[in-house]
C-alpha cells in the first residue's frame, strides 16, 4: 500500500504544487476556471491511465502467469509489458514509444518548473546555471540505479508536498470563497463568453 501511494504521488503529483507553476502562466480572466482545468490532469493520469493499465494486467492474467514479477522492484512495468505482449509480440513496442514520449515530456515540464523556481530565487540571469545542473542530473539519472533514483525522487516530492499542503490548508477558506463566487456567477449566466476570441 505504501509503495502504491508513493507511485501514485510520483505519477500524478497531486498535492505537490508543481503543476501550479505551469497553470500560473496561463492568461485567464477566471483563475478558478484554470484551477478546474488543472484538476483534470491528476484525474486523467490516475483514474484513466492507471486504471487502464491495472485492468490490462488483470484481464490478461499476467500477474498469475508471472508471479515472480509481482512485488519486484519495477514489477508493475514488467507486468504491463507482459500484458501488452499477450495481445501480440509487436504490441510492447507501442508501450515503449509511449514510455519514451512520457519520459521526454516529463523532462521538459520538470525543467520548466525548476527553471521558474530557480529564476524566482536567484534571478533570470542565472537560469543557464540551472540548465547546466539539470543536464548533469539527466546524465546521472541514466547511469545511477533505478532504486536510488526512485527513492531520491520520492523524498523530493515529499519535501515539496509538505509546504504545499500546508499552504492549501491555510488558504482553503479563500479558495472556497472564490469557488463559491465562481459557481454562483456561472449558474447565473454572468460568465463572459470567450467565443470568437
Amino acid at each position: 500500500m505504501v509503495l502504491g501511494m508513493r507511485r501514485a504521488a510520483f505519477s500524478n503529483e497531486a498535492g505537490v504544487g508543481s503543476a501550479a507553476i505551469a497553470h500560473a502562466a496561463a492568461k485567464t480572466e477566471e483563475p478558478v476556471r484554470e484551477g478546474i482545468v488543472a484538476s483534470l490532469g491528476p484525474f486523467i493520469d490516475t483514474v484513466v491511465i492507471c486504471t487502464m493499465t491495472g485492468l490490462a494486467i488483470i484481464v490478461t492474467d499476467v500477474h498469475n502467469l508471472h508471479p515472480e514479477m509481482v512485488g519486484a522492484d519495477g514489477g508493475g512495468a514488467a507486468l504491463t509489458v507482459e500484458a501488452f505482449r499477450s495481445v501480440g509480440n509487436w504490441f510492447p513496442y507501442i508501450l515503449y514509444v509511449a514510455v519514451v514520449l512520457f519520459a521526454y515530456s516529463t523532462m521538459i515540464s520538470w525543467s520548466y518548473y525548476g527553471e521558474r523556481c530557480w529564476s524566482h530565487l536567484f534571478g533570470s540571469r542565472t537560469s543557464l546555471i540551472y540548465k547546466l545542473i539539470f543536464l548533469v542530473f539527466v546524465v546521472l539519472g541514466s547511469i545511477v540505479t533505478n532504486g536510488n533514483i526512485l527513492d531520491f525522487s520520492d523524498l523530493m516530492i515529499l519535501a515539496m508536498a509538505f509546504p504545499n499542503i500546508l499552504g492549501v490548508a491555510l488558504l482553503s477558506g479563500k479558495i472556497r470563497g472564490r469557488l463559491d463566487d465562481y459557481w454562483t456567477r456561472y449558474k447565473a449566466g454572468e460568465m463572459q463568453s470567450h467565443r470568437g476570441r
